[in-house]
């Protein structure tokens, strides 16, 4: 039997934060599953075992430059972030959507030369976090040179509720 890995998504809220973080559960497997054999690694008479060669690594994630957390007192918190992977560069927004009312969300990445990807977002009522992005794009230029910015708008009326930037200057004073 493969093992496997079960990914629960937690969510952190402190006062106006969004961020949204990963908990890792170990193999599980199934109760009544029989130990595999012993094998060179589990059995001390089979001898020495040779460690791999070289560092064992996990796959690095990417890069995110995020600008900050916000919220607004009808229930809406937002965070917005360029992610770059190896050649591929997109924007993701991170949301709650607390106001009980269905809405609408336009996410763009911009780059340089004048490189734009819209997508459009569907943000349902509901207290659970989501989130929105980008298709990936190949990176041109500096991956610094990319900025994004999400509008959160009410659905039918279309009114403007949040704009979240991923280079908004964070707030000052309290």
């Amino acid at each position: 039997m493969q093992p496997r890995l079960i990914v629960l998504l937690g969510v952190a809220t402190v006062t106006v934060l969004l961020p949204l973080s990963g908990a890792f559960a170990g193999p599980v497997g199934d109760g009544g599953a029989k130990s595999p054999p012993a094998g060179p690694a589990l059995d001390p008479a089979a001898g020495p075992v040779k460690a791999p060669a070289g560092p064992a690594t996990a796959p690095a994630g990417p890069a995110k430059t995020c600008g900050p957390e916000l919220s607004t007192p009808d229930g809406i918190e937002a965070q917005t972030c360029v992610l770059t992977q190896g050649h591929d560069t997109w924007a993701r927004t991170y949301y709650r959507n607390a106001t009980g009312d269905d809405l609408s969300a336009v996410l763009t990445v911009m780059g340089p030369r004048g490189r734009t990807v819209r997508t459009h977002c569907a943000v349902g009522a509901g207290d659970e976090p989501g989130a929105c992005e980008t298709p990936r794009e190949r990176t041109a230029g500096r991956a610094a040179a990319y900025w994004a910015v999400a509008e959160f708008a009410a659905g039918e009326s279309g009114a403007l509720l949040l704009r979240s930037g991923s280079n908004s200057a964070s707030p000052q004073g309290s």
